[in-house]
């Protein structure tokens, strides 16, 4: 039993790995254990006693246990979720095929678009009809709902998604309709598209509707196994969930609402990298998270994280916008590629080196696991080249064989284009880092950015071992690996928030604005919100930011103007305007003089504050000790194998400097400092490579 201090458990289950990180009072441990994707739970049971092992603790003691996973986003993509179907307005049968009717790709006549996961076969209609003001014109037939439930149970449709036409004006026929479902079909789940997403745009509320009902059954399955299989080893404690906005909710929110897991574990990456930033003092930032199947790349100005109220999963085109599955719920803006140390990389028709986004995940995993992987992975690649201790890897617990790595590299693609096996390892590390490179273009142009001017912070267990090379693409000068940065994302989970966002539709014009409605609308959505957060804020203070979504009238997007927190009065509308205008200006150059202004829709947050860092103590530069040892890299660019020295980053104490090439060895991954790098040890404990002067 541990006495006084307060214990807190974080978890993320990523497709290759999952990572336990434990915080007693200022003491943390982590831990690293493979994915078992049949039954996720069980790595994360396993992953937990391993590491109350290493603090002599039981799971009594945890106070808190705050859990991340990537389970949402890997079954839209993988296609594992429920047999879901869609119950639309008569009519409205095909709005997940119609969409926006826009083309990600105007010039491809064979363009490729995402499958809605609901078929065409499992799309219902029935009589109703409710106008933009929320007024009923044709009340909702009943008899026809009931009719649909014999069809539903003769396809085996295991969750439905109800989807009427302005249910964000007036959900009554939406609850009416799932009540009956409910009634006719018990046990089955439903979800209506009023309750996850009451804002207007059919497509996207529909889309988020049928991917909320696309992975319920599995995320509720897997959540209440979870907390079962935890009262049987006696926890006791509070459990919370990461949502992709980078709050957390409480268990019986993400059941309901299991879309909002979506992008949960990379929201904790990206509250991880505004932590560092926030405790380094580094106002421009670029968040550079690669994990064991995916890399996620995040801008973070002035330590906080870009956000968005739309999110794309499954993209046909990884950098084109429209090419996948819309979901609107409340997310941290980032770009996400198929690069990871488990993505398998081979030769294609062409004769190109071409590296995912298909993963070799944990099962089998990569060649050098020895888990009957025949495929190379990138971490063949980085195995192969040397960057990598094969004793070492995630502790000593997985040991690696470079030779399988060698034998899938020269099989697969050194063989086809006439190349070594090490030339072969060292062209999968350039292709690599050259997709995570134009990511990491492509996203800051879409936001306005020059990605030259900010600082890489790199984490996750693969990362740090890319980081440099990715850097000298993009023209980064400064690169940070923060300590425990193998498991980032747990590490952001335990200084997430407890927060909840709502977002509701309601169309109002400036010139004839109602601010009695307005201000009720806005105290009811605090209430709802604030009833989500409370209870586990456990008396903590909670405060509110309220927003509107605001454009000019006829425009298609709007601009997020916040709002005080209180009620609107007629002298505000003034400061509105101005608000809206100046933000306008500094997107577009100029307002529109005397153009209408209209809000679509409504914020309101509640959140506790989040955990900040204290500022990193300045240390003085010195040289560092001995290396302990050295490691045989294969320089591409060279053709010729050298030696260069191997740190262990627990040796190395604050100030010690040394010059690349490289290898800083931890527990969770390692560290390469290339050629044009510097690294030294900050206050923080940080690794900060420094561009070498020319």
């Amino acid at each position: 039993m541990l006495e006084g201090a307060e214990v807190r458990l974080a978890v993320d289950i990523g497709g290759t790995f999952t990572d336990i990180v434990l915080d007693v009072g200022q003491d943390r441990k982590t831990r690293k254990v493979l994915t078992t994707p049949q039954r996720p739970e069980q790595a994360v049971l396993d992953g937990i006693r391993l590491i109350l092992t290493d603090a002599r603790a039981h799971i009594s003691d945890i106070d808190v246990f705050i859990h991340g996973t990537t389970l949402a986003t890997n079954a839209i993509i993988e296609r594992r979720g429920a047999k879901t179907a869609l119950i639309a307005t008569e009519g409205f049968r095909d709005v997940l095929d119609i969409g926006t009717e826009s083309r990600y790709d105007q010039y491809d006549l064979s363009i490729d678009k995402p499958k809605p996961l609901a078929p065409r076969s499992l799309r219902f209609t029935v009589p109703e009809r409710i106008d933009a003001h929320g007024a009923v014109r044709l009340p909702l037939d009943e008899t026809a709902v009931r009719a649909l439930a014999p069809k539903l149970r003769e396809l085996g449709v295991e969750s439905v998604a109800i989807a009427f036409l302005h249910s964000y004006a007036n959900p009554e026929h939406e609850r009416r309709a799932a009540a009956i479902i409910g009634e006719e079909m018990p046990g089955i789940s439903v979800t209506v598209s009023s309750a996850v997403c009451p804002e207007i745009r059919e497509y996207e509320r529909t889309s988020t509707a049928v991917a909320n009902a696309y992975v319920q059954p599995l995320i509720d399955g897997y959540l209440a196994r979870m907390a079962d299989a935890l009262q049987v080893e006696q926890f006791r404690g509070a459990i919370y969930l990461v949502t992709s906005g980078g709050g957390v909710t409480s268990i019986e929110t993400a059941r309901r609402f299991p879309v909002r897991l979506v992008e949960s574990g990379p929201a904790g990456g990206a509250i991880f990298a505004a932590q560092i930033a926030a405790r380094l003092g580094e106002s421009k930032v670029l968040s550079f998270d690669m994990g064991g199947t995916t890399a996620k790349i995040c801008l973070i100005e002035k330590y906080q994280p870009e956000t968005s109220r739309v999110f794309e999963v499954d993209r046909a085109a990884r950098f084109l916008k429209g090419s996948g599955l819309p979901v609107r719920i409340p997310v941290i803006e980032m770009v996400e590629i198929g690069a990871g140390g488990g993505s398998i990389a081979h030769v294609d028709a062409m004769k190109r080196v071409t590296v995912g986004p298909e993963s070799a995940s944990s099962e089998p995993g990569p060649a050098c696991y020895g888990r009957g992987g025949q495929r190379p992975a990138v971490t063949d690649a980085d195995v192969a080249l040397g960057m990598i201790d094969p004793d070492a890897f995630a502790a000593g617990t997985i040991k690696l064989d470079p030779e399988l790595s060698k034998q899938a590299l020269l099989r697969d693609v050194g063989a086809p284009l006439g190349l070594s096996a090490e030339t072969a390892a060292y062209a999968v590390h350039e292709v690599v880092c050259e997709n995570m490179a134009s990511a990491a273009r492509v996203h800051a142009v879409e936001r306005g950015a020059v990605v030259g001017q900010h600082t890489l912070i790199a984490f996750g267990g693969a990362a740090p071992l890319h980081a440099a090379r990715v850097a000298e693409k993009i023209g980064v000068s400064r690169v940070i690996v923060p300590s425990n940065a193998g498991v980032g994302s747990a590490v952001g989970f335990l200084a997430a928030p407890i927060a909840y966002e709502l977002v509701r539709s309601r169309h109002v014009r400036l010139d004839d604005f109602d601010t009695e409605a307005v201000s009720n609308l806005l105290q009811e959505m605090a209430n709802e919100a604030r009833a989500l957060v409370e209870p586990g804020a456990a008396g903590a203070p909670v405060r509110e930011r309220r927003a509107a979504f605001m454009r000019y009238v006829g425009q298609g997007h709007e601009i997020t103007v916040e709002l005080p927190n209180r009620r609107l009065m007629t002298a505000d509308l003034a400061g509105l305007r101005q608000k809206f205008e100046t933000d306008y200006s500094a997107m577009f150059e100029r307002p529109i003089p005397g153009a209408a202004i209209e809000v679509l829709s409504w914020s309101v947050l509640a959140t506790t504050e989040a955990r900040n860092p204290p500022a990193a103590a300045s240390v003085a530069r010195k040289p560092a000790a001995k290396a302990s040892g050295s490691r045989k890299f294969f320089d591409g660019r060279a053709g010729a194998v050298i030696e260069i020295p191997l740190y262990r980053r627990e040796d190395m104490a604050p100030g010690a400097t040394i010059a690349g090439p490289a290898v800083i060895a931890e527990d969770e991954t390692s560290t390469f400092v290339s050629t044009s790098f510097d690294a030294h040890i900050d206050g923080a404990g940080s690794i900060v490579m420094e561009r070498k002067a020319a």
